[in-house]
């Protein structure tokens, strides 16, 4: 007896000593990091709102939005010339990440990007003018490209062996409104929306196979439209098919995004709301798998002032836990931040149920 109560008290006192490791299965809420915050005062106030809340994650640019990989690796490595040094020393990074029980999550932004693009015009898309680009002057890489995604998913094992223990792959789609200008390109593969589906979804399962041996979970961010419709073909997204094949499933839910859905007519003025009748959605869509993922959507923590007076409202406190609440009443309780320049709302519950 006297044994068995002295295996206890050390075990007891070994749980409450023992900080949570950032391999918990414990629900994960994390913010958006730009790498070029990983470092100075901006990741110091970054990582004290980490340490005084319930989050417990960061998803950290590796490769950006521009096709950049955020830090830099040796120099024979094939991706040292598309490489930046904005995170000035990865290996202090994650060693920091581990000290403070972040659990550390790697954005692969795969198919936009200027940098691959402008490298390799034949594996994007090209008018007679050159390489396509939108209105804000992005190019995208060509979606049925296999080298294309050895590409993308060569990064996501650089960020692997740093010590990531998550992908998250985003733009994981063709170009918004794809199919209204498609016709005035010239690419390799198929000009019908099944072709853009299968080639959407054939990277995401060809990607988790590939990652499988470094031992990381993948996720892919998903637009919120595509998970209320049947599928996306404009874009190759179809909701189900992707979830498939990930571990975790990361659909953009802000509500200024929305226009009249669910009955709701400014859906930025009703954040609750809006959340919930999403999250009724995608739950169906979940239950019908065979092994579906874990649900992390990512909210608004961002004003929408551009949606115009009376269209929004300023997102504050009460904004984001009324999104989080609105999730947690349909079971989901893992969740990410965006906010662009990672200037993140102070004193949010963020676990206010």
């Amino acid at each position: 007896m006297r044994n068995f109560v002295s295996l206890f008290i050390v075990l007891f006192t070994f749980s409450i000593n023992t900080p949570i490791s950032a391999n918990t299965q414990e629900p994960i809420k994390g913010i958006y990091v730009k790498a070029e915050n990983t470092q100075g005062p901006k990741f110091e106030k970054l990582m004290n709102l980490i340490n005084q809340t319930e989050l417990n994650a960061m998803v950290i640019d590796i490769k950006d939005d521009h096709g950049n990989l955020t830090f830099q690796p040796s120099k024979n490595s094939p991706y040292y010339a598309a490489s930046r040094p904005y995170i000035k020393n990865s290996s202090a990074l994650m060693s920091k990440l581990k000290k403070n029980n972040v659990y550390p999550i790697a954005r692969i932004v795969v198919f936009k990007d200027n940098v691959l693009a402008n490298a390799n015009p034949d594996w994007s898309f090209k008018t007679t003018q050159g390489i396509w680009k939108n209105a804000r002057g992005d190019s995208f890489t060509n979606p049925f490209v296999k080298e294309v995604w050895d590409y993308n998913i060569g990064m996501a094992i650089e960020a692997a062996k740093v010590g990531f223990k998550e992908i998250q792959f985003d733009y994981v789609r063709f170009p918004e409104k794809f199919s209204t200008f498609e016709g005035s390109l010239t690419y390799i593969g198929q000009r019908e929306g099944n072709g853009r589906v299968a080639a959407v979804t054939g990277f995401v399962k060809y990607a988790k196979e590939k990652l499988k041996p470094y031992g990381v979970k993948m996720s892919v961010d998903t637009f919120g439209n595509a998970t209320v419709i049947p599928e996306a073909p404009g874009i190759g997204q179809n909701f189900s098919k992707i979830a498939e094949n990930v571990d975790v499933i990361s659909a953009m839910i802000y509500p200024s995004h929305w226009t009249g859905i669910f009955g709701i007519t400014k859906p930025d003025l009703e954040p609750y709301r809006l959340v919930s009748e999403y999250a009724k959605v995608e739950k169906t869509r979940l239950n019908k798998l065979t092994s579906p993922p874990a649900s992390r959507p990512w909210l608004q923590d961002f004003t929408a002032a551009w949606l115009g007076k009376g269209n929004y409202k300023v997102y504050g406190k009460q904004e984001i836990e009324d999104q989080i609440r609105a999730l947690h009443s349909q079971g989901v309780n893992e969740y990410l931040l965006w906010n662009a320049a990672n200037n993140y709302t102070q004193n949010v519950d963020y676990t206010p149920y």
